[in-house]
């Protein structure tokens, strides 16, 4: 069927029957499976009992289960998805008006719930885990505040304490969505704190960090050891995370398969991994079965670039190691990250399940400045009628990218990237980008090379 606009709608809306049954494992496909999480004291692969002890059983299961290709949704999860999902598939129109490109530009938007990105489908997921599981609560760290809301909404949906732990830096840049994690009756903290041992020995060797992601897992992880009926739940990088998230992916390829469209090329935002890893799924395990040679394509900061300047290594997922050791894209758990307006995408390391897939040469990454970041999603903004969160702006300017490539040649492509979420609450961004007072800060070689100096012998 040919690609027109008189066949396709802006936006593609999927019956509520039509929402995925189950989440796609995409590991199952994968020839090269993920190396698996170690001990960090005995250096032996983790069992799903040790897991147990820090995240809840099923989700243990889950995470090492590389097999299994489909895992059914729970009914009760579903129900709370059919509050927003189906999430609609938009083809960008005036975008490619604006942009005069023969290509076709499509977008997942996830930001059509309270928390105001994609985090919901996997907190949902978590919460409701724990809450089988007979416990009184969990913990976690947030980065810009998107899955530290989600997973408040959650929790409290299902009747759960909840304990979060923000960046320092994006606590003090987004105080109204800390105030939505207390709405729903979530306790946040700013991350590195006095109140864990961690914390206070991150602030006694960095007075003046303004945190990161790997201090706040670390905080978070000792909360929920230090009390009985706590768990800890984590946003991203997980494989259990990217298996919920695959919802997005899956839902994006039933739309475009209604209309006979087949992606050129999928763009995601990469910072754990969760966004990318679930919109990509399904697209990519039909390339792993050779029935597909779409691209797909991580775009991450110029600050915090994992994949594009990082190893591929044994590291610890957290600053203070105390969690397992992935092999995975790192700059070292030592490293962090300037304060960027991109909070989701502060993380040192990379999904394990993304790595390997770059590793071997199936996904492709590109870093991209913070000022160009804000430049594409301004060009979004004015066109398309969305403010983009700051990590989503990641995608559209590696779309915009490959869009006006695609004007030079000629090429109609099909580009599709993943709008995770709005940026409503990330305003004080927008105003710096305006005023003119936003910079650019790549770290230096010597600057990775110390931390990278530091990574674990395994």
């Amino acid at each position: 069927m040919s690609n027109t606009a008189t066949q396709i709608p802006y936006k593609i809306y999927l019956r509520e029957d039509q929402m995925p049954a189950a989440w796609y494992n995409l590991r199952a496909d994968m020839k090269t499976k993920p190396a698996p999480l170690l001990n960090p004291g005995t250096g032996k692969p983790m069992t799903e009992q040790e897991l147990s002890n820090v995240f809840c059983q099923e989700l243990a299961r889950q995470e090492l289960d590389g097999e299994t290709r489909y895992i059914p949704i729970p009914d009760e999860i579903r129900n709370f998805y059919r509050m927003y999902r189906p999430s609609p598939l938009v083809r960008a129109y005036c975008l490619e008006k604006k942009l005069k490109t023969p290509a076709h530009i499509y977008y997942k938007f996830e930001g059509n719930n309270t928390s105001g990105s994609h985090k919901l489908n996997s907190a949902i997921a978590q919460a409701y885990y724990a809450k089988q599981q007979g416990l009184k609560g969990v913990t976690t760290e947030t980065g810009a505040g998107q899955w530290g809301t989600a997973l408040s909404m959650a929790c409290s949906y299902l009747g759960l304490d909840c304990k979060v732990f923000m960046v320092k830096v994006s606590y003090q840049q987004k105080p109204f969505r800390r105030e939505v994690m207390r709405t729903y009756g979530a306790e946040a903290v700013p991350s590195p704190s006095d109140t864990t041992a961690v914390g206070r020995e991150i602030l006694a060797r960095y007075p003046d960090t303004t945190g990161s992601l790997g201090c706040a897992i670390s905080e978070a992880v000792e909360a929920a050891l230090s009390q009985p009926g706590y768990r800890y739940v984590l946003g991203s990088v997980l494989n259990q995370v990217l298996l919920h998230q695959s919802v997005i992916g899956l839902e994006t390829k039933t739309a475009l398969d209604e209309y006979g469209i087949k992606p050129d090329l999928v763009i995601g935002c990469a910072g754990g991994g969760s966004n990318l890893g679930g919109l990509i799924a399904p697209f990519m395990g039909e390339r792993l079965q050779g029935k597909s040679d779409c691209r797909f394509l991580a775009v991450e900061p110029a600050s915090c670039p994992s994949l594009t300047r990082g190893v591929f290594a044994y590291d610890f997922a957290d600053t203070g190691r105390v969690c397992p050791l992935a092999k995975m894209y790192t700059l070292g758990s030592d490293f962090i990250p300037a304060p960027n307006h991109a909070g989701g995408l502060r993380y040192h390391g990379m999904s394990p399940i993304l790595s390997q897939l770059y590793h071997d040469g199936f996904l492709e990454a590109v870093s991209v400045p913070q000022r160009e970041v804000f430049q594409a999603a301004e060009t979004f903004a004015r066109v398309e009628g969305i403010l983009p969160a700051p990590e989503s702006a990641h995608a559209i300017k590696a779309a915009i990218d490959e869009a006006l490539r695609c004007r030079d040649s000629g090429e109609a492509k099909t580009i599709v990237f993943g709008l995770t979420g709005t940026g409503y609450f990330d305003l004080v961004a927008y105003q710096r980008f305006h005023d003119g007072e936003m910079t650019d800060e790549i770290p230096s070689d010597e600057a990775l090379a110390r931390s990278l100096k530091k990574l674990p012998r395994v």
